[in-house]
């Protein structure tokens, strides 16, 4: 690393360190004037705004926006040496685009593993909290019922179904499990009612029926009422919102292992968020390089044409990436390519932007 190295280091961290900090000044002001009745209307006292919620929330808000203001940061900066020629030396004494670009990567890798740590790991704890204060002070609660025809494979071979739940009194109405070997049906239970017995971590069903079927001989058991250990606990007919966002990656890939097991619908989404948390982070490298071969030459109409031509790339990015993760939700599109896609169109419109831009 050079002098000129270290000088343009310093201000491609300096820049974005403080572009992030103003947005997340506006961000919380703004949140401040939008949450402000709830908050007094619930009581919530100072010290737990400040530091259960608003200490939780300018982490995410920072990581979220940290791709599109690195490239702002670029932009801006980098224009404004360009304008005052401080390229014109480094040019002159022989020193290439490709090697100018060393500092500007060796900034993006701090910034890219600051921002993994952060949404992998710092994030969803602060999440748990900045949830939990939401759903005390903020929301009416985070959780809806899935009460009506629930269905979950709880095991493989082991499927579970209850026409309905009630969570006040822990009551589920009309249940079966059915319990398979391969393709031949193993056990069938029915009945009309279960019931929760939070002492002993247990279902008492009432007015049952066990079918057991042993090489073609089938046994009937009947009875009132009975103890039985199913995989289930009231919580699993409740699905928590935003669940995925409290989760680090060890937690996240459990996750997403018990829902393809259950499944549930929300596996494509928690794989889009999976694979967000490692695709995000790398376009840091692709804005950056757009950035650079933009604003590295001095241009008519000077900073202000750079940042109009930058801003409409970012926000192009942003909105191919909202349609590409919304055909994966339907289906047409596998997670990891929906997140990825975007990562990989604009690397190539980056390097092509910069060796048109690199012959001139």
């Amino acid at each position: 690393m050079r002098r000129f190295d270290w000088y343009i280091l310093r201000k491609f961290l300096g820049t974005f360190t403080l572009a992030i900090s103003l947005i997340v000044c506006v961000a919380v002001v703004f949140d401040v004037s939008e949450k402000i009745d709830n908050f007094i209307d619930k009581g919530a006292s100072v010290t737990d705004i400040i530091f259960k919620y608003y200490l939780n929330f300018i982490p995410n808000f920072a990581n979220l926006f940290c791709p599109l203001f690195v490239f702002i940061s670029v932009i801006f900066f980098t224009s404004k040496m360009a304008s005052k020629s401080e390229f014109v030396a480094v040019f002159a004494s022989g020193v290439s685009k490709i090697r100018l670009l060393y500092p500007y990567f060796i900034g993006c890798v701090i910034i890219t593993a600051f921002s993994f740590i952060l949404g992998n790991f710092v994030i969803p704890d602060c999440n748990k909290e900045k949830l939990a204060f939401e759903e005390r002070y903020v929301s009416k609660g985070g959780l809806r019922m899935s009460s009506f025809n629930f269905h979950r494979q709880l095991e493989p071979g082991v499927y579970f179904y209850v026409e309905s739940f009630n969570r006040e009194h822990g009551v589920g109405l009309r249940l079966s499990l059915e319990k398979f070997d391969g393709v031949n049906l193993k056990s069938k239970l029915t009945a009309d009612m279960m019931q929760w017995n939070a002492k002993n971590q247990t279902w008492k069903v009432k007015d049952y029926c066990i079918r057991t079927f042993d090489n073609g001989v089938e046994n009937i058991e009947v009875g009132p009422e009975k103890d039985t250990a199913i995989r289930i606990t009231p919580d699993d007919f409740f699905k928590k919102l935003t669940t995925v966002e409290a989760l680090n990656m060890k937690e996240l890939r459990a996750y997403i292992a018990e829902q393809k097991l259950s499944g549930t619908s929300a596996v494509i989404s928690s794989e889009i968020e999976l694979y967000g948390r490692m695709a995000t982070p790398f376009s840091t490298f692709v804005l950056t390089l757009i950035g650079f071969a933009l604003s590295v030459r001095k241009r008519r109409g000077g900073m202000g044409v750079n940042i109009g031509i930058g801003m409409l790339l970012s926000f192009s990015y942003i909105l191919f990436e909202r349609f590409s993760t919304t055909f994966a939700l339907g289906g047409l599109l596998s997670p990891v390519l929906a997140v990825w896609v975007p990562n990989i169109i604009f690397a190539i419109i980056a390097i092509g932007v910069f060796l048109i831009t690199a012959k001139r």
